[in-house]
């Protein structure tokens, strides 16, 4: 029998068109995009269907992606579609929390969109950027932010998964960090395309302004187990949402340590769920890495790809 697991992107895998197919042939996600809408002042369909420079930045990124997982996510379940845990990768946290039946989407809305201003503003824009180091051990990274930079700047943001690993800081400092890193044995630094320094330690404001907006939302009983950025490990009491929700928006997202408790605790059936496949390879080079073979993938990003589910 096999054990299935949801997962959802995040920022960085939207695209225009994201989930207009099942805008238009289910009544209940039209409904979440307007609700969407309701709670947060934006017309999310036009966001994320038309042509439009908002989509990208962060402040609009965060509702858009977080709407469209969520309404996809509602199309499985009316469906049946069975799963025994949820995880996300970073803002894809909330939609995980929402599968787990703790977020309610309305609040999540609400909470997600003040995230998403709180960490646009939170850096001066070109004072902060990130970078994709590859074919470098997380051990060997650490090791040299820790012994060769201002840790106060820079730090680890991501760990996606082996001979991947993303940094966030000052402007400066990730470039320096580059060229050291690079000489440590770092096959690539590869500068991303973002707008702010996410995940780091320069966005502890936004994520202390943001943990005055969690304290209002009431988040239900977890009934599915999610897992946590933060610490890599399943949340089983709601009380502590919020206090993980406020650290991760500054700390390392441990997705590469959450595939490997996934992994080991059996589970074998991976649905991305949203734009891209981004996980889905962080699932495959995991799995690798762990010699563990038998590991399923599966993408939702239109409403054909639910023909998967049936043949599966």
């Amino acid at each position: 029998m096999r054990k299935t697991a949801f997962l959802f992107p995040g920022q960085g895998a939207q695209n225009v068109g994201m989930g207009r197919s099942f805008y238009e042939k289910y009544d209940a996600v039209r409904q979440y995009f307007k609700t969407a809408q309701e709670v947060t002042g934006i017309d999310v369909a036009s966001l994320c269907f038309e042509e439009n420079e908002a989509l990208n930045q962060t402040e609009y990124t965060q509702i858009a992606m977080y709407t469209t997982e969520c309404a996809i996510l509602n199309v499985l379940q009316e469906k049946g579609i069975p799963y025994e845990a949820a995880a996300g990768l970073s803002l894809g946290e909330y939609a995980a929390l929402t599968a787990a039946g703790a977020l309610p989407f309305k609040d999540g809305c609400y909470v997600i969109r003040r995230r998403g201003i709180y960490m646009e503003q939170a850096v001066p824009e070109g004072q902060g950027s990130m970078a994709a180091v590859l074919g470098l051990s997380a051990k060997q990274t650490e090791e040299v932010l820790k012994t060769s930079l201002d840790t106060a700047k820079i730090g680890i943001a991501n760990y996606n998964c082996p001979g991947q690993i993303v940094i966030s800081g000052e402007k400066g400092e990730v470039e320096r960090a580059a060229e050291v890193l690079k000489q440590a044995g770092a096959k690539r630094v590869v500068p991303l395309r973002v707008s702010g320094p996410f995940h780091s330690p320069l966005l502890y404001g936004a994520g202390e302004q943001l943990q005055k907006e969690l304290e209002k939302i009431s988040f239900n009983k977890i009934r599915i187990p999610y897992i946590a950025n933060l610490t890599a490990e399943y949340v089983t009491d709601s009380k502590e949402i919020p206090e993980l929700l406020r650290k991760q928006v500054y700390s390392p997202v441990r997705f590469e340590q959450t595939l490997r408790k996934l992994i080991t605790d059996g589970f074998d059936t991976f649905i991305e769920i949203g734009p891209g496949r981004t996980l889905t390879g962080f699932v495959k080079k995991t799995a690798k890495e762990m010699q563990c073979e038998g590991i399923t993938c599966i993408n939702i990003e239109k409403e054909e790809d639910l023909s998967q589910l049936i043949t599966e």
